[in-house]
């Protein structure tokens, strides 16, 4: 397939290259000239996809690390680099925002361009590591000394595929691909095309170990690419198995399609909220929306709570006998979250089976039918069994049972989001639901395939 329409779309313009070099040669110059006029020990470093020529068109970040000598005190490190971060936002008269990975760091938008400044340690291999962001550096020189010219719009092309199958980006909210996963992909497999055909083909526990480096059974996860800088790190450890699952089968749909430019674009949808609560009343399911407030917490903190509540919540009713045919949240990062169920059963009968022990087994028997009664028992294969009233024959009553002081421990909710659902969740109507969620919710596989 002919990609050069496709890379016009989606490579950074010339313009848009120039205006990123000299914004961020301009921030780098003022970084280290003020570190050598306050007699500051550290090294300023272009980093990220900018460096490395594998941006994508409008996602041109600019990362730039400050990086202090490996016996600087951790202290020390944080304030000073703080204090050149903020002195950096003075001078191109910017908001500084605070972040927190391993240590504090600082985002702004200088001239158009985001600017991540982030101060670490200069660590020359991966047995040095201080703090996680000090790979960043090695990474970025990996890649430029192993990624060729032509493999820059390879890994183009990956990312943008990902990214429009929904399976790009390490952030907590997506779980996909890292940009440097993909770099290592393409450094591994060699190009675009030649990375889905490898892919279509892995299997659980895929290791991809570019530089020989031993032991890679010590990973459990699904996807294995040993960090080439750093023997002890799985570069794709924060991949989510469903995400790989999509990403292969995304793979396959694509090499096996006849309309493959149509990967490189977004869905073309014509969104109607009608047909769309016509569909899930076609479906007759049972749908059960409940909101509630959130708090203001770092998104890849939220996100993980989110998830780890809607799933409980879903475990929680299905082990009661309700059955959940599909669950998932959405949350506009500000202020609110929706957990949507669609139930194939939201009633149930007045009654249940408590299973007992196995006949075989005499005195847990006989405790038993002490229990409950000898006349009540009977048997069920060969279990001893008894029927008994249920608690909940409702899922609304059960959730609304669980989302109290007393009973929110009955599930694994995360712990920010405790005292948000006992005090502000509510039952709303699906049509008060945003239209793009309830599209991906009643059409999950459209993504990855066109």
């Amino acid at each position: 397939m002919d990609y050069e329409s496709i890379l016009k779309d989606i490579k950074p313009t010339d313009e848009e290259k120039e205006h990123v070099e000299n914004v961020s040669l301009r921030i780098m110059d003022f970084l280290q000239e003020t570190c050598y006029s306050e007699g500051v020990d550290a090294r300023v470093t272009l980093v990220g996809s900018v460096a490395k020529n594998t941006a994508l068109k409008g996602k041109s970040d600019i990362d730039i690390f400050i990086a202090f000598p490996l016996d600087t005190d951790k202290k020390c490190l944080k304030e000073t680099g703080l204090d050149l971060a903020h002195k950096c936002c003075d001078k191109f008269n910017t908001i500084a925002q605070h972040h927190f990975a391993s240590h504090p760091y600082v985002t702004t938008d200088i001239e158009g361009c985001e600017v991540d400044i982030v101060p670490c340690y200069a660590i020359e291999d991966g047995s040095q590591l201080k703090s996680a962001v000090d790979r960043t550096i090695l990474h970025t020189r990996y890649v430029k000394d192993n990624l060729s010219k032509s493999q820059e719009d390879e890994v183009l092309l990956l990312k943008r595929f990902m990214a429009m199958t929904g399976t790009y980006g390490s952030e907590f909210k997506v779980g996909g691909f890292a940009g440097y996963l993909c770099e290592l992909l393409i450094i591994n497999y060699g190009n675009f095309e030649d990375t889905l055909k490898a892919a279509i083909n892995w299997k659980y526990g895929e290791i991809i170990n570019l530089e020989k480096h031993g032991k890679p059974s010590i990973f459990k996860d699904p996807l294995i690419v040993i960090d080439p800088t750093d023997k002890n790190r799985n570069v794709a450890a924060a991949l989510r198995l469903d995400k790989m699952a999509e990403f292969i089968q995304s793979a396959r749909n694509y090499i096996f399609s006849g309309n493959k430019k149509e990967y490189f674009y977004p869905l073309k949808r014509n969104l109607n909220r009608q047909d769309i609560l016509n569909e899930f009343k076609d479906r007759n399911s049972d749908l059960i929306a409940i909101k509630f407030d959130i708090p203001d917490m770092p998104l890849d903190t939220l996100h993980p709570q989110l998830r780890k509540t809607c799933q409980a919540l879903e475990r929680k009713l299905n082990s009661e006998e309700f059955n959940v045919f599909r669950a998932d949240y959405w949350s506009d990062e500000v202020e609110t979250c929706i957990i949507l169920l669609e139930m194939a059963s939201s009633k149930l009968n007045n009654v249940k089976v408590n299973v007992g022990p196995k006949v075989f087994i005499t005195q847990a028997c006989e405790n038993f039918v002490g229990k409950y009664g000898r006349e009540n028992c009977y048997i069920q294969d060969d279990f001893l069994v008894h029927t008994q009233e249920r608690e909940f024959a409702d899922a609304v009553d059960l959730i609304s049972h669980i989302f109290t002081k007393e009973h929110i421990g009955l599930i694994k909710v995360g712990k920010n989001l405790k005292n948000n659902l006992i005090n502000t969740f509510k039952f709303i109507e699906v049509d008060e639901i945003d239209l793009e969620f309830l599209d991906d919710f009643i059409n999950p596989g459209q993504y990855i395939v066109r």
